[in-house]
């Protein structure tokens, strides 16, 4: 598949942003657990910057419709896309996102008095549960697509869970220390066991699909089921649509050194900075700006191979 820029950016940006409003929501609901949350300044950014990156990830997947002036109509199909149901869950983010906005600025400017616990519980984990779900029907928009057999593969929801509960993680600790080193320094070692995980799931995953051939044959493509078909011209001169946006080949070489970068980024870097970071508490803003750095873009790496090594079995017929 073609791996677009704005999709890419989309996935990456949006992913960060749902899972740094998810986890702004645990931290209100935390205190009905007995557990300390963050402050009402951390948490109004921490709002802000979800919204901010949700928003951008949002229109710049825009940029990749044919007609983008006609993307409202992708909410109308709720019942049978999860394209829509992920355009109907993310506006439905906003309400309890930007209502605890509205009451947590005036604490945190000293000029309010916060908002009150069971009010802020509910919409906590109402905002908490509305953005994972966000997250998994992004997932199932691409898991869904039985034509690209790498797509439906069971582990590509578990990863973009993964990487937006990590990509929201790095955010949270980049806020935390400019208000609490030793938070901050907690942080980053939360940052880090994503990491490992993904590094695991990511694994497997490139591994399967490398070892997995295509469900049908070029027969199949061209209704000849059982047949053994030899393509000696191509089935026009011109290219197309579909040649531009599911012909995309990428090297087994170029693949290699990408997954090696991904994982160097996304798992390896972010371990050693939560170690840094609880030796050197004093160093502890660099580092969350570097974690943040290189989740974000070890995320975008990953969602490059995602799109650029995913096959289409309508490239049998051409």
């Amino acid at each position: 598949m073609h791996p677009a820029f704005s999709v890419i950016a989309f996935t990456t940006l949006s992913g960060a942003g749902y899972g740094v409003l998810a986890l702004a929501g645990l931290g209100l609901f935390a205190p009905v657990l007995g557990m300390p949350g963050p402050s009402p300044l951390v948490l109004s950014v921490m709002l802000a910057l979800g919204l901010a990156l949700a928003t951008i990830g949002l229109l710049s997947s825009t940029f990749h419709l044919g007609k983008p002036l006609r993307a409202w109509r992708a909410f109308s199909q709720w019942r049978t896309s999860w394209l829509s149901r992920e355009g109907v869950m993310a506006v439905l983010v906003y309400l309890p996102a930007l209502a605890l906005l509205a009451l947590l600025v005036p604490a945190a400017i000293g000029r309010g008095e916060g908002v009150p616990a069971p009010l802020a519980a509910v919409l906590g984990a109402v905002l908490a549960l509305l953005s994972l779900v966000t997250l998994a029907c992004t997932a199932m928009i691409y898991a869904s697509l039985k034509p690209i057999p790498a797509w439906g593969h069971r582990l590509v929801l578990p990863a973009y869970l993964l990487f937006g509960l990590q990509g929201g993680l790095a955010l949270t600790a980049a806020v935390a220390a400019f208000d609490d080193g030793r938070m901050a320094a907690g942080l980053l070692v939360a940052v880090a066991l994503p990491g490992l995980a993904l590094a695991g799931v990511k694994l497997r995953y490139w591994r399967a699909i490398d070892s997995t051939p295509l469900p049908v044959t070029r027969g199949d493509a061209v209704g000849l089921p059982g047949r053994e078909i030899r393509v000696f011209e191509r089935p026009h001169t011109e290219g197309n649509y579909i040649t531009r946006e599911m012909g995309f080949v990428l090297a087994r070489k170029h693949a290699r050194a990408l997954r090696h970068l991904a994982i160097a980024l996304f798992a390896v870097l972010p371990l050693l900075l939560a170690a840094l970071g609880l030796g050197f508490e004093q160093a502890v803003l660099p580092l969350a700006l570097l974690a943040l750095a290189s989740v974000l873009l070890g995320a975008f790496v990953e969602r490059w191979l995602f799109f650029a090594q995913a096959r289409h079995v309508v490239g049998l017929y051409y």
